[in-house]
C-alpha cells in the first residue's frame, strides 16, 4: 500500500468510525464531533449532560469502537471560569482542601487539585458528575503531595504553559496511530543495550510498520557523565541499529532510572518528536533525576548530552498510563502497563502485537518478593509469547537472606556503630532504596524496643523531593502505607527525619547520628561529599543496602578498597584512607533474587514460550536462562547487544 493510498483509506476509516460513534449517541446529547487526542477519542457534544448522567452510554460506545473515549462540552458551552470556580467550590466539600483550580479551555478541562482527592471525586464519581453537569467543564483531579515539592509544582506548571503545543502534539499522535497500513507478517527485536550487562537498557521491536523502543538508558558507570572516550560503552547502540531517529514511532519506559530512560532527552535534541509512554509517577521522577543528572555532570566538570530545554521537550511529548489500561501506540501495538514493584510507578510492559500475532511482557526491573513499599510483581497476563526478563540477581548464588534478620542485622550494625561514638553512613538511590530504608528505620527507632534510639538521622540530597513525589500517588503503594499517607501520617514526615541544612562538616561535627544520602553507587553525589569527610575514623561505618554495578565506586569499595582517590573542595585529587567499617546489608533491593525470578517465571499465567534474559551480568544471564530453561522446558536464551531476533 502506498502512502496515498493509505492516507485515503486512513481519512475513509476515520470517518465511518467518527459515523459511528455519531450514531450511537443519544440525540439530545447534541453531537458536534470527535477527534483523535493520542491514543484517545474525544467526543464534543452541545449537551453533555445527557451522557454523563448515564455511564452506560460511554461504555458501550467504547466497547464497541474499542478505544478510551472522552466526554467535553464543546468550547462555547462551557461556564465562563471564574463563575466555574465558584460552582465547584461550593459543589466539593471544604474537608477536601482545594489547594488550586485551574482551567485548559482548549481541552474543555478544570483541573482541581486537593489534598483529599477521593472527596472531590465522591462516591461513584458522583460529585465530578455535578461539576461536569453544572459548569460544562470535565474535571480532572490532581492529588496535593503532603510534603511540598517543586518538582511536581514544575512539572504540572509546565503542561499548563504548554496548553497548546500538547494539543496540537496529540492530534498529531491521534493521527498517525491510526493511519491505516497493511497488515505485518514479521516481528523482530534488536537489543540495542542492557544485554549481558547492567546499564544504558533498551529494546529495539519492529514490523513492517512499526518501529518502538522499550527504554532507552544510560550506563551507570562514569563514563556515561560527559562525553568522553569511553562514551561508546555509556549508551545505547542506536547508530548500529541503522535506526532513524524520525523512524519511531514511540518510546515506552518501563521505569525512570538513569539506565532506563536517560538518554531520552537526546533523542529529542537530535530531531523526535514523537510520544514517550510511561505511568504518571514516572514522568514526574523523569523531572527530578534528569534535572539532578545535568548538574552532576556540571560539577564534575563535564559536558551533558542535553539541557533543560531537551527536558522540557521529553515531558511535553510524554503520554502518561495507569496500570491496567489498555492504549493504543500504533495501529498493531496495544500497549498495558502492569504492577513491576521495583519503584514508584515502575511498570512491566505487555504488549499486543497485531490481530493475535504476537505477545510480549518486558519486565524491566522488577521485584517478585516483599517491600515495605510495593506490591509484589504482577504475574498475571491476557497472553505471553515472548518474556523479556531482567536478570540482576540472576547468579547461582545470589540468594537474599530473610529480610526480617537483614533488617535486624541493619539495626545492630547502626546501633553497635552509635554506642561506639561513630556514625552511620548509608548511601541509597534517591527513589526507591531511600523510602524503603527510611520505613525500616522509622519503624525500628520510632517505636519502643531494642533499637530505639535518640539520634538524628539526616536525609541528604534529592531524598526528600522524591518522598514528596510518593505522596502524591499513594495509589501506587502498599496498602497500609497508603492508608497512612491519606491519613496524614506519612513516614516520610517521621519527627526521626531531619533535612541536612547548612553545611555538612557542621552536621558531621556533632556526635553519633545516621546519614541517609543519595548516591547510592558512590560515583556521585551528596554519599561521596559525606564520605569523605567519615572513611579515616574506624569508629564511623559504611553501610551499603543496594546494587552496585561493576566498576562503581561503590563495588570497589565492597571489595575491599582501601585507599580511594577524591576531589577535595578545591577540587584537587587527594588520596583518602577508608579506614571505616564498610557492611553490605542485603534484601532492600527492588530487584528480585535468583529465587525469586525463578518463581516470577514458573508462576507467570500464562507460560512464556521464549524468555529472553537481560539487565545482568553476562554470567548472571547466561546462568539464569538455562535454569529456567531446563525447569520449564522453553527456549530460554541470553541475546547479546546487538542481536537480532524474528520473533515471528
Amino acid at each position: 500500500m502506498d502512502e496515498k493510498e493509505s492516507k485515503e483509506k486512513t481519512k475513509e476509516q476515520m470517518g465511518q468510525l467518527f459515523d459511528k460513534i455519531k450514531s450511537m449517541m443519544p440525540s439530545e446529547a447534541e453531537f458536534i464531533k470527535a477527534e483523535f487526542e493520542g491514543p484517545d477519542i474525544v467526543i464534543y457534544l452541545k449537551n453533555a449532560k445527557a451522557v454523563y448522567q448515564d455511564d452506560m452510554i460511554v461504555r458501550s460506545i467504547a466497547s464497541a469502537v474499542k478505544k478510551k473515549l472522552i466526554i467535553r462540552s464543546d468550547e462555547a458551552h462551557l461556564m465562563e471560569p471564574e463563575k466555574a470556580k465558584e460552582a465547584i467550590s461550593a459543589i466539593v466539600p471544604k474537608e477536601a482542601v482545594i489547594a488550586s483550580i485551574r482551567f485548559m479551555p482548549k481541552f474543555s478541562e478544570v483541573y482541581i487539585e486537593a489534598m483529599k482527592p477521593g472527596l472531590v471525586i465522591g462516591k461513584g464519581g458522583s460529585t465530578l458528575k455535578s461539576i461536569s453537569v453544572q459548569t460544562g467543564w470535565c474535571p480532572k483531579v490532581l492529588r496535593t503531595p503532603t510534603m511540598s515539592s517543586e518538582t511536581i509544582s514544575g512539572v504540572r506548571q509546565l503542561m499548563f504553559n504548554e496548553e497548546d503545543f500538547r494539543k496540537k502534539f496529540l492530534a498529531n499522535v491521534g493521527r498517525d496511530i491510526n493511519r491505516v497500513i497493511a497488515k505485518s507478517d514479521w516481528l523482530k527485536a534488536t537489543a540495542l543495550g542492557g544485554y549481558r550487562e547492567v546499564g544504558r537498557s533498551s529494546l529495539l521491536l519492529e514490523t513492517p510498520n512499526s518501529k518502538i523502543l522499550i527504554d532507552c538508558g544510560i550506563s551507570p558507570e562514569p563514563s556515561a557523565r560527559g562525553s568522553d572516550a569511553e562514551a561508546s560503552r555509556a549508551f545505547p547502540y542506536l547508530d548500529s541499529a541503522n535506526l532513524s531517529i524520525n523512524d519511531l514511532n514511540a518510546v515506552v519506559i518501563t521505569h525512570s532510572h538513569m539506565d532506563h530512560m536517560g538518554f531520552i532527552p537526546y533523542l529529542f535534541k537530535y530531531g523526535y518528536d514523537g510520544p514517550v509512554y510511561c505511568t504518571p509517577p514516572t514522568r514526574d521522577l523523569f523531572a527530578l533525576l534528569l534535572k539532578d543528572y545535568t548538574k552532576l555532570v556540571q560539577r564534575s566538570g563535564g559536558t551533558p548530552l542535553y539541557d533543560e530545554k531537551d527536558v522540557r521537550k521529553m515531558l511535553l511529548h510524554t503520554i502518561t498510563r495507569e496500570y491496567n489500561e489498555v492504549t493504543n501506540i500504533t495501529d498493531e501495538m496495544k500497549l498495558t502497563y502492569h504492577n513491576a514493584g521495583h519503584i514508584l510507578g515502575s511498570g512491566t510492559v505487555h504488549l499486543h502485537v497485531g490481530e493475535g500475532m504476537h505477545n510480549i511482557v518486558h519486565t524491566g526491573d522488577m521485584k517478585y518478593g516483599f517491600t515495605r513499599l510495593f506490591d509484589s510483581a504482577n504475574i498475571r497476563y491476557p497472553r505471553v509469547d515472548s518474556l523479556f526478563m531482567e536478570s540482576t540477581y540472576g547468579g547461582q548464588n545470589d540468594i537474599t537472606p530473610n529480610r526480617h534478620e537483614q533488617e535486624r542485622m541493619l539495626m545492630e550494625t547502626i546501633k553497635r556503630t552509635l554506642q561506639g561514638g561513630g556514625k552511620v553512613l548509608i548511601p541509597v538511590f534517591a527513589v526507591g532504596r531511600a523510602q524503603e530504608i527510611q520505613l525500616v528505620l522509622e519503624s525500628y527507632l520510632a517505636n519502643e524496643g531494642p533499637y530505639k534510639m535518640d539520634v538524628p538521622v539526616y536525609l541528604d540530597g534529592m531524598i526528600l523531593e522524591a518522598s514528596a513525589i510518593h505522596t502524591a500517588y499513594p495509589e501506587y503503594l502498599k496498602e497500609s502505607l497508603r492508608n497512612r499517607i491519606l491519613n496524614n501520617r506519612s513516614p516520610f514526615e517521621s519527627e526521626i527525619f531531619e533535612i541536612a541544612k547548612g553545611e555538612r562538616s557542621e552536621l558531621m561535627e556533632k556526635g553519633p547520628s545516621i546519614v541517609v544520602a543519595s548516591g547510592g553507587m558512590m560515583n556521585g553525589g551528596a554519599s561521596v561529599e559525606y564520605f569523605r569527610m567519615l572513611a579515616e575514623d574506624p569508629k564511623n561505618t559504611l553501610i551499603f543496602v543496594g546494587f552496585n554495578s561493576a566498576n562503581s565506586l561503590g563495588r570497589r569499595l565492597q571489595n575491599g578498597l582501601r585507599e580511594v582517590v577524591l576531589p577535595d573542595q578545591d577540587g584537587k585529587l587527594t588520596p583518602l584512607k577508608v579506614n571505616m567499617n564498610v557492611v553490605t546489608v542485603e534484601g532492600f533491593s527492588g530487584h528480585s533474587d535468583r529465587r525469586q525470578l525463578v518463581g516470577f517465571a514458573e508462576n507467570l499465567r500464562p507460560k512464556p514460550k521464549t524468555i529472553f534474559t537481560m539487565h545482568g551480568e553476562e554470567q548472571k544471564c547466561e546462568d539464569l536462562a538455562r535454569t529456567l530453561g531446563r525447569l520449564m522446558h522453553v527456549d530460554a536464551r541470553a541475546p547479546m547487544n546487538l542481536d537480532t531476533i524474528r520473533l515471528k
